[in-house]
């Protein structure tokens, strides 16, 4: 088998510094193809290439240090890398000297296969060296020359949808941190509604109501939301959004819905807004219609947007305002699929990557961001994909469309994610 695990990282944090002063260097390494860096199966890239000296692979780690969360600090003085990161909940720190094969850990020396050095003003580290301080699985495949690298499971914000046929898998709901119920909607009038055909509050049995399910997670510390959908497909939101009556209707609507029924906090799923029409005005009125639903929610009511991906076709969202006004940004980076697409084919990670990306450089602070994933798009070999990255970048979290599919197509699907993050 080509694909060997070598160890697990303690340094994956010592990373590709820039450094001052003289070092030990690379010599005679070993010209050949490019090697390959994978973090959670996404590429990463390098501003110094890793390569092989003498049967030992380097590989430079400052964006692999980044990706995992790990504090770095230099000393130019003693050309000592600090590294400080956690493992299961416990602080690890990490001292890597450039030339020695001694390191210390939490205190403890500890002997490296070969010593960390440098190479172009960046720091190295010898893949064979590593520990499993840090909690990363690493794996070398020669005949692709490619070096893998799992991350640790960490703790983050997980939010799940609810919907109409999600009952069956309420026993999920204590493994998140908050939930969007998806029984309301503003419909083709304009008018908001608890009695959709398709989002509604679901009917009662027994002694189970729906007040019952949203009252069970609030005494479990996991946040009900209401979630309220509303589509542009042909203007009718937009309309809402432009009417002072049906607006300020809408939202009291909304207001009485989760005073009424126990929720905590309110998730708008507004879809279509800037394909058809102008997108700044769509934005404006998106951005009026948000200020004036938060002003008019009472204080302890939190509001979350499930919005596009500013990577797909659809502009009506000024992503940055939003931000400042919610107190958290789901990008539904999925749907990048053609249409007709079979389920279980998953997104492309390259353009998950990307919607990342254009939310950080639209101003939203990485604490307010979550990435939706579609678990009718992915597999359990794949989730971990989307979930590397939503940990590379250090988002607040991920949600999961929907709470019903965690089961439909296997019963690997919550192992899968519970290996890779777990709540905070």
């Amino acid at each position: 088998m080509l694909h060997k695990h070598v160890g697990k990282t303690a340094a994956a944090t010592v990373l590709a510094l820039s450094l001052l002063g003289t070092a030990t260097n690379i010599s005679n390494a070993a010209a050949g193809p490019v090697i390959a860096v994978m973090l959670d199966d996404v590429p990463l890239k390098f501003d110094a290439a890793p390569r092989i000296d003498n049967g030992v692979t380097y590989v430079p780690f400052r964006t692999v240090g980044e990706a995992l969360g790990i504090e770095i600090t230099w000393n130019s003085k003693t050309q000592t890398v600090k590294a400080i990161g956690s493992l299961k909940g416990q602080a690890t720190e990490v001292l890597l000297q450039v030339g020695s094969k001694t390191a210390t850990v939490n205190g403890k020396k500890v002997t490296l296969a070969a010593p960390p050095v440098q190479r172009e003003g960046r720091v190295l580290i010898p893949l064979s060296s590593f520990s499993s301080q840090f909690g990363v699985d690493v794996g070398w495949n020669q005949a692709t020359r490619t070096v893998s690298l799992t991350s640790p499971q960490r703790e983050m914000h997980l939010r799940a949808f609810y919907a109409l046929e999600s009952y069956q898998e309420r026993d999920i709901i204590p493994s998140m941190n908050s939930v969007a119920f998806g029984w309301s909607r503003i419909d083709r009038e304009g008018q908001f509604t608890l009695e959709g055909k398709e989002y509604r509050l679901p009917a009662s049995a027994g002694d189970v109501t729906p007040q019952s399910i949203v009252a069970d997670a609030a005494d479990q510390n996991i946040k009900p939301h209401l979630m309220v959908y509303a589509l542009d497909g042909n203007g009718e939101l937009t309309k809402v959004l432009s009417d002072s009556t049906l607006r300020q209707k809408s939202i009291e609507g909304i207001t009485t819905a989760v005073t009424d029924n126990g929720f905590g906090g309110v998730v708008l799923d507004f879809e279509g807004l800037g394909f058809k029409l102008d997108a700044g005005q769509q934005q404006k009125l998106l951005n009026d219609y948000v200020k004036q639903l938060k002003a008019f929610l009472p204080k302890d009511i939190s509001l979350s947007l499930a919005v596009p991906p500013l990577n797909s076709a659809y502009k009506g969202y000024d992503y940055k305002t939003l931000a400042s006004i919610a107190d958290d940004l789901i990008i539904m980076a999925y749907q990048y699929n053609p249409v007709g697409t079979k389920s279980q084919v998953p997104e492309p990670n390259s353009l998950v990557d990307q919607a990342i990306q254009l939310a950080l450089q639209a101003g939203v602070p990485k604490q307010k961001l979550l990435l939706g994933i579609s678990l009718s798009s992915e597999t359990p070999s794949s989730v971990d994909d989307k979930l590397g990255l939503a940990k590379r970048y250090d988002l607040k979290g991920a949600a999961f469309w929907r709470l019903g599919l965690f089961r439909t197509y296997n019963n690997q699907m919550e192992g899968a994610v519970n290996a890779s993050v777990v709540k905070e």
